[in-house]
């Protein structure tokens, strides 16, 4: 495949720019608007995100049930890791990347 560095992007006649803004949106052409304006509509989902945000922010960074059972575990001689669930869990950290 050959590259041309010298093509420039093609213009589209402004008549079927707003063909293609109507087909795209599946609507005609919005009532009071400039011809050949950009439109965008979004669709709420920022709400649902900052609702699962709040929610997420009330949560406990570090679950103190589950670290105390295993702290008494480990105390007891009663816990046994697993080298190769330790091992596929650090894979999995390492190939996920840290949380952000």
């Amino acid at each position: 495949m050959r590259i041309d560095l010298n093509y420039g992007p093609q213009q589209i006649p402004d008549s079927s720019r707003a063909s293609a803004a109507s087909t795209a949106t599946g609507a005609g052409p919005a009532v009071g608007s400039a011809a050949g304006e950009d439109q965008a509509q979004l669709s709420g989902a920022h709400v649902q995100v900052a609702a699962l945000a709040a929610q997420a922010s009330h949560l406990p960074e570090i679950r103190e049930e589950r670290v105390q059972a295993l702290r008494q575990a480990i105390q007891s001689g009663h816990y046994q890791a697993s080298p190769e669930k330790t091992a596929r869990a650090l894979v999995a950290h390492l190939i996920s990347g840290p949380a952000s």
